[in-house]
């Protein structure tokens, strides 16, 4: 999972809403995209790396000490200088994550609050489904505050999120306004569907005016992550310590499909 685009995605839930009504917030992260092998843990006695299936297993680092698969390593005190600084980094970056994150989540909900007010045809409906959508909405935001809230970031947790309560709502809307769609062409009766199109008008509008100008704010607060994660990248190619195999240790990768920036080392040798 990328760790930008983690944060972004979570906003999907607007995007396939808006879809629906032919209606597309993009969300965009530059020529920014890190990804991670391990999943994180961010606490006072230090940060630990952990995967299941490749080597190392575990690394955790602390005010410039060194652990890898329970073995201390011996650093330089250029390369403890070098830890700490990428420790301090990650413990600064994961709450900006986390921030973003609930923002995404909380974009795509009021995107779907929004699809679901101009829709809904009546008001036991509309207490209906907005009890529903503010359940689901708590859950998302929950499982942000449970995980990256408090320091830990594990690689499909939120595709969890995205699959169980934003999945969900989604689904239901989508259903909402197809089945909305469907009933007014088959009734035949053309001014159902012309107020079926003037909601559709609407929902642009207020789209337009309470979601996309949100969504362009979460997409610059991702892109200010990026020399951030650069510069992580940039401390651990410089750590001159290597692991048995003579590797050198990544726990923060480019993703390929994101072009090198200027300047960057070709030395990208992984540690598995």
């Amino acid at each position: 999972m990328r760790i930008i685009g983690m944060a972004l995605i979570l906003a999907a839930g607007a995007a396939l809403c808006g879809a629906a009504q032919a209606h597309d917030i993009q969300i965009h992260d530059g020529q920014c995209g890190y990804s991670t092998q391990f999943d994180v843990h961010v606490t006072q006695d230090g940060i630990n790396f952990w995967r299941d299936a490749a080597h190392p297993g575990k690394v955790v680092m602390h005010a410039g000490h060194l652990s890898i698969d329970g073995r201390d390593v011996v650093v330089s005190a250029d390369d403890a200088a070098r830890l700490r600084d990428y420790e301090n980094q990650v413990r600064s970056v994961l709450p900006e994550v986390a921030e973003i994150a609930r923002e995404g989540v909380n974009i795509g909900f009021a995107a779907m609050r929004a699809v679901l007010l101009t829709f809904a045809e009546n008001d036991d409906e509309r207490r209906d489904m907005v009890g529903r959508l503010d359940a689901n909405h708590r859950q998302a935001l929950a499982r942000i505050d449970d995980g990256l809230g408090k320091g830990l970031w594990k690689q499909h947790d939120m595709d969890d999120v995205i699959e169980g309560s934003i999945q969900q709502s989604v689904s239901d809307l989508v259903g909402k306004v197809t089945g909305a769609a469907v009933k007014a062409a088959l009734s035949g009766d053309q001014s159902k569907v012309a107020a079926l199109e003037a909601r559709a008008d609407s929902l642009d509008h207020t789209i337009d005016k309470e979601v996309n100008a949100r969504a362009d704010q979460l997409g610059k607060r991702a892109d200010a992550l990026c020399p951030r994660l650069h510069a992580l990248e940039s401390l651990q190619q410089q750590f001159q310590f290597r692991l048995q195999d003579g590797s050198r240790l990544q726990l923060l990768s480019r993703d390929r499909a994101n072009p090198q920036k200027p300047g960057d080392a070709g030395d990208h040798a992984h540690a598995d």
